[in-house]
């Protein structure tokens, strides 16, 4: 996954874009969060800026079977919090995948 920390707090805030977006819609709240925040901000594999390695720039690595439940995403997010070393975080959030 595309992701980034930003922001100069020590409490970590993790912000995940919904259906349609990537983490570009979290622009405009960005800077002030980030005064307050350590704020982890991510593309899903289905949207954004996704770093295909070694693939064709039109290959996308988005398997509509694995993601059929909200499992994988939750998943996805466990795995990039452990590859960050954020335990704990608030997570404020908007769309379907609130459930995740």
């Amino acid at each position: 996954m595309n992701a980034r920390l930003i922001g100069s707090g020590t409490e970590p805030m993790v912000l995940c874009h919904g259906y349609g977006g990537d983490q570009s819609v979290w622009d405009k709240i960005l800077p002030y969060l980030a005064q307050r925040y350590l704020i982890l901000l991510f593309d899903w594999n289905f949207a954004g800026s996704i770093n295909h390695d070694n693939q064709e720039p039109n290959n996308i690595t988005f398997d509509a079977v694995k993601y059929s439940s909200y499992e994988a995403f939750a998943d996805d997010l466990i795995d990039l919090l452990d590859e960050m070393d954020l335990k704990s975080m608030i997570k404020p959030q908007y769309c379907i995948l609130i459930r995740i």
